[in-house]
């Protein structure tokens, strides 16, 4: 007998699949080594586009226009779903595509360049602020949520992969006041009620930086254990915030742990969009990437 967990994650990848030639979405093939946006821009070799497939979709919904990249491995479609949310996080970008060639799947990117080229926030709007990509995974808006997770294949994680601010803002933090005061709360060493870390002993490389971690979400009422490749990756020694999540705060890690979806989501510092600073924030996130297949979903195998 199944499980209801996995009969209500069933039940929402039927929903996602069903998004499939999608009547209210403008869905077009493109060449990638001429569209006019800045991270295709730094691939306009076509052995690295060799294998993959590139969709534009865009939609509206509710107050806001969108348009997602969809990247294909042709060659090997069953893989993981990965997910770039924010079009600023260049180095996100940069491992993303090096993933879905190794490892098979789709890449879903959203763009930002209806409005503003390589911004976090989508600022293609009717009305009120701008929206973040990552905080639109709303009930109330379906339609979002259904195209990007349409090609999650059944068994395969969401790996989200993101860059953030050197810091966190240490007034809003429980724990390390004394650090000196950054942005945001992306950090091992912020503590609230939700964001609970569990930092590297031996802090080797890429975890020897307070801004690289892997996030584990977990249901209020139940174990920290009981996230996606918790256990693993804290016997691995990795930076691990633990996320308690308690009501959906429209992030896609809240959405998925809501819906018994497996669910990872890797960061590492912002070093600039520089040929260095892209480079370095790449590897250390195809790092943290291998080694947690390797643990976690060990039927995910590199292809190349």
């Amino acid at each position: 007998m199944l499980r209801p967990a996995l009969l209500s994650g069933l039940a929402w990848l039927f929903l996602a699949g069903a998004s499939a030639g999608d009547p209210n979405a403008r869905v077009s093939r493109v060449d990638p080594l001429s569209v006019q946006d800045d991270d295709f821009a730094r691939h306009r070799d076509p052995a690295e586009w060799k294998g993959l497939s590139v969709t534009r979709i865009e939609f509206r919904e509710e107050r806001a226009a969108w348009r997602l990249w969809r990247i294909a491995n042709t060659r090997h479609p069953r893989g993981p779903l990965w997910f770039v949310p924010h079009d600023n996080e260049n180095a996100g970008f940069e491992a993303g595509l090096a993933a879905v060639r190794s490892y098979g799947g789709t890449l879903i990117a959203v763009d930002a360049g209806i409005a503003e080229d390589g911004a976090r926030m989508n600022r293609a709007i009717d009305y009120g602020r701008p929206v973040d990509p990552n905080r639109n995974f709303d009930t109330a808006l379906p339609g979002y949520a259904r195209r990007i997770l349409a090609d999650l294949s059944p068994g395969m994680p969401i790996i989200a992969l993101h860059t953030n601010a050197r810091g966190f803002d240490t007034g809003e933090s429980r724990c390390n006041q004394s650090d000196p005061s950054g942005s945001g709360v992306i950090s091992i060493r912020y503590c609230d009620e939700v964001l609970i870390p569990s930092p590297s002993r031996a802090r080797a490389w890429p975890w020897d930086d307070d801004d690289t971690v892997a996030f584990a979400t977990y249901r209020t009422k139940r174990s920290p254990s009981t996230a996606f490749c918790r256990d693993a990756m804290v016997a691995a020694d990795f930076n691990v915030v633990q996320e308690r999540v308690v009501a959906s705060d429209g992030s896609l890690s809240n959405y998925a742990v809501l819906h018994d979806l497996d669910y990872l989501n890797f960061e590492t510092l912002d070093r600039g969009d520089g040929a260095e600073g892209l480079a370095e924030g790449r590897r250390r996130l195809v790092h943290i990437i291998d080694r947690a297949l390797a643990m976690c979903a060990p039927k995910v195998r590199r292809k190349r």
